[in-house]
């Protein structure tokens, strides 16, 4: 079954390379980066975690953990991460789940239901479907949600843009325009009357449309504390 945005993600027990993973206990209160790929050893999937090894500090700035996932084996990932390692540059400091017998993939709909056997003998192409993304918020809900084709690698510095727009618009009235990124003007709310935008933004708004209004960034402090 499709996992949907809003839905909580399924709550699971798994080895990994830092050790038994607990999904809902690991994420705790905080937020989190579950990010799959087809297949250990291969090219894209190589620079991807490389590149979101190099990323981890940014990700860790915003209360963000990351966890990988595929369905090799443990070993298998401890083995490639020295590859990973060696052509980024940076090491993996995340844990990556094995699930070889394919029921983590098949509870977050990676793979079809009906999918059989195990790992062993499996082809990244036989496991295109597995190339997803979630961002999870505290409460264990999906805020966003990636399906990438095998062929073309992720962009990991726009999941950091999406998670920086999530974590503010859930604490304030706001919403963030197309390529919206930090310190650019975000969009109030239609939920927001006029005289509840004057009280909140007394410095006032632009609107281009009645519809459409456009204020200051809060400032990080506002939107903690909201």
């Amino acid at each position: 079954m499709e996992i949907q945005i809003g839905d909580e993600v399924p709550d699971f027990t798994a080895e990994s390379t830092q050790g038994t993973i607990n999904f809902h206990d690991w994420i705790g209160d905080g937020w989190a980066v579950l990010f799959s790929h087809p297949k250990d050893f291969t090219p894209v999937c190589t620079t991807e975690l490389g590149a979101v090894a190099g990323l981890q500090p940014e990700f860790e700035k915003r209360g963000c953990k990351i966890v990988g996932l595929s369905i090799d084996s443990v070993s298998d990932h401890t083995e490639w991460s020295k590859d990973i390692e060696e052509v980024s540059g940076h090491a993996v400091g995340y844990p990556l789940i094995g699930d070889t017998n394919l029921e983590v993939a098949k509870q977050f709909g990676m793979l079809h239901p009906n999918a059989t056997g195990s790992a062993e003998g499996r082809t990244a192409g036989d496991n295109a479907t597995v190339r997803k993304l979630f961002v999870i918020g505290p409460d264990k809900k999906v805020k966003l949600s990636l399906t990438y084709p095998m062929t073309t690698g992720r962009n990991f510095h726009e999941v950091l843009r999406v998670l920086d727009s999530i974590q503010m618009t859930a604490n304030l009235q706001v919403a963030t325009p197309a390529n919206w990124t930090q310190g650019d003007d975000v969009i109030i709310v239609p939920s927001v009357s006029n005289e509840a935008a004057a009280e909140k933004y007394p410095d006032g708004w632009t609107s281009p449309k009645p519809y459409l209004r456009f204020v200051a960034q809060p400032d990080k402090e506002e939107s903690a504390g909201a």
